[in-house]
């Protein structure tokens, strides 16, 4: 085993698991390697781990230090990251200079992971003492739909979560939750000179986009939820067409919504099919988390240290948040360097994150 937090992140980054949706940047893909490191490394702390296979050559690992009949508590880091393409520093390669560890996932998640890990190594000998039996998941395809949070949350009941996400060791007890949309209206093509023998695809999104910006973007805003506030829209992509001089039979449209609990997106499709009635609409998303503030585990999270906050961005926990599990997220490291293409994480800060999360424990404990 590694002997410090640090050697152990060194490892972490050294086994790439990059998500394999879209470019990644590198035929070293998926997550199998790094969970098979993760149950040999918690076995060696006493742990039973066992992987459970998400898709194919993609699996959860999934941990427990059995203590039968107490509620669950599972610690819940995910174990791919983000594409390496245009990357300045060696993706893989673990360095440690200037007070830091480099490469990608330092920061989005393997650092929050090696500090979670590193204080369960050093407090292994008290668990069994604490008022809940400990779970650890290293949860695949987080940083693409999160099927591993999805399957687990389906075949295990817990009963606290703590995901793991480089959060300055704030708590984030809410986020907003997320739907990517893909908007697509068809037409029928044929030579510009001759525009009124066809349809115009780019012309009906057009009546589209106008229903977005100048109707729902205010309405989104008029609403407002007393933590996280307004849910918002944004339209981050657009195609159509194939040549000047023909009109256009396909355009495409990328919309991201972000949502607040409580909102519902079926009157937002219903008033786009309003404006277009044979606009197709796919897409997928997460919901929002909330887990009330006054949450006895959230106490001790804060007794360790921790602010309470909230994010805009959305995470693993938002799939339990869904099944009425309590979520939060919070690791060491900021959210400023995921998916860098320097990526990093402070030596001082990831062994802060071991402090705080031995804390944590202490403070089950003692509670």
């Amino acid at each position: 085993m590694a002997a410090t937090v640090v050697e152990l992140l060194q490892e972490l980054i050294r086994i790439p698991s990059v998500n394999p949706e879209g470019d990644p940047g590198t035929t070293e893909t998926g997550e199998r390697a790094m969970a098979e490191f993760l149950a040999g490394f918690l076995r060696e702390l006493g742990a039973e781990a066992e992987l459970r296979e998400v898709l194919p050559g993609r699996p959860n690992v999934v941990a427990r230090f059995p203590a039968p009949g107490k509620p669950r508590l599972l610690f819940a880091p995910h174990t791919d990251t983000v594409s390496v393409g245009g990357m300045t520093i060696a993706p893989f390669g673990g360095e440690r200079r200037d007070g830091r560890v480099w490469g990608r996932g330092a920061s989005d998640t393997k650092g929050p992971m090696a500090a979670m890990l590193w204080a369960l190594c050093e407090s292994r000998e008290m668990l069994a003492a604490l008022p809940y039996e400990i779970w650890f998941a290293g949860l695949m395809g987080e940083e693409a739909g999160m099927p591993g949070s999805q399957a687990l949350a389906a075949e295990e009941r817990f009963d606290f979560v703590v995901v793991g996400e480089p959060t300055e060791l704030q708590v984030v007890h809410a986020t907003k939750g997320s739907a990517w949309l893909t908007l697509r209206t068809r037409g029928r093509a044929v030579h510009a000179s001759q525009p009124e023998c066809g349809e115009n695809a780019i012309y009906k999104m057009a009546d589209v986009l106008r229903c977005v910006r100048e109707e729902i973007a205010p309405a989104l805003a008029e609403q407002r939820h007393a933590t996280l506030g307004s849910p918002t829209v944004s339209v981050g992509m657009i195609r159509g067409g194939t040549k000047v001089n023909i009109v256009p039979d396909l355009c495409e449209v990328g919309v991201d919504f972000r949502t607040v609990p409580g909102q519902d997106l079926e009157a937002v499709r219903a008033r786009l099919r309003e404006v277009c009635p044979d606009l197709e609409i796919e897409g997928t998303g997460a919901p929002p988390m909330f887990t009330e503030p006054d949450h006895a585990v959230i106490d001790a999270l804060r007794e360790a240290g921790a602010g309470l906050t909230t994010a805009a961005w959305f995470c693993d926990g938002a799939m339990f948040a869904a099944r009425g599990v309590p979520a939060v997220a919070v690791g060491p490291g900021s959210i400023a360097q995921a998916h860098t293409k320097d990526e990093w994480i402070a030596v001082a800060d990831l062994e802060a994150g071991v402090a705080f999360f031995k804390r944590f424990l202490n403070a089950l404990r003692v509670g």
